[in-house]
């Protein structure tokens, strides 16, 4: 059987797990070819580290695009993470344009957390990624992420159920075929995800016992096993347990640790993640 071919369009952090470092060995390990387009390289990742090297790779991304398009390569599904700019989200959209014509298109947001966005962005920038969530067929932005997208009010805590379903509602409202809000918890004791499919109108959710520590990484771990479950034909029920389960494991197995404060030990959870791929 044919194996299936994804592209991953995100930076790469030479130290620290997180993008690229974190979307290439998990979606490989799921038995994905994954090639992939970074968007810069930095030395480290920015969370806690100081003094880091970046260099843009803006303009390698259309020669990379009509290299591939002249070799005839195509792909089963893109994914997109972290973008640097404006100018970035352009050429990702144009790039989905060419290669994601019928395929599986999941973009993850990533631009705020914890209320706020990320150093160097502005509403500029959120409006720009508006539009490449707008292509999607699958959204995953975090609480915030998808109330900046929304014009909603955000609310890190006291929300129920309506709370997340209107945002999800207009997320898939804007265009986006099915929107996936993580890091949500109704209680404070359990943590998951939430789905709305915008064609079915399915709401699917999965929910497991909240790790009260924060830790690099986790939402990029979480896109990896989700994309690569989604575009393996999983359901969206299975895909969003396997995202959770995997994320859930690779934090336990590094809370205690405190040289390991950089990133998560997702490598150790791999066997486990194989393993709920045959159940």
């Amino acid at each position: 059987m044919e194996q299936k071919k994804v592209v991953t369009i995100q930076d790469i952090s030479c130290f620290g797990k997180c993008s690229l470092t974190v979307a290439l060995p998990i979606i490989s390990a799921m038995g994905l070819s994954c090639a992939v387009i970074p968007t810069a390289v930095l030395s480290t990742h920015t969370g806690g580290f100081t003094g880091f090297t970046f260099h843009s790779l803006t303009d390698d991304i259309p020669k990379i695009a009509d290299h591939w398009e002249r070799e005839g390569i195509a792909f089963d599904g893109i994914s997109t993470g972290y973008l640097g700019d404006e100018r970035q989200i352009e050429i990702v959209s144009d790039f989905i344009g060419r290669f994601g014509r019928g395929k599986m298109v999941f973009v993850d947001p990533a631009m705020a957390d914890a209320g706020v966005l990320y150093k160097g962005f502005d509403m500029d920038f959120v409006k720009s990624m508006r539009t490449l969530c707008e292509r999607a067929d699958v959204t995953v932005p975090n609480i915030t992420e998808a109330a900046l997208l929304t014009g909603t009010e955000y609310r890190e805590e006291g929300y129920g159920e309506d709370y997340i379903l209107d945002l999800l509602h207009k997320l898939v409202g804007m265009g986006a075929g099915c929107a996936v809000i993580t890091g949500v918890s109704y209680d404070g004791v359990n943590e998951g995800a939430v789905a709305y499919d915008g064609v079915t109108g399915e709401i699917t959710q999965y929910f497991t016992g909240r790790i009260p520590t924060r830790c690099h990484g986790t939402g990029d771990v979480f896109a990896a096993v989700l994309f690569g479950a989604l575009v393996l034909g999983y359901g969206m029920e299975k895909s969003l347990r396997l995202a959770v389960e995997f994320t859930v494991d690779s934090i336990r197995k590094t809370v205690g640790d405190e040289t390991h404060w950089y990133g998560v030990k997702f490598e150790q959870a791999i066997p486990g993640l194989i393993d709920m791929l045959k159940e």
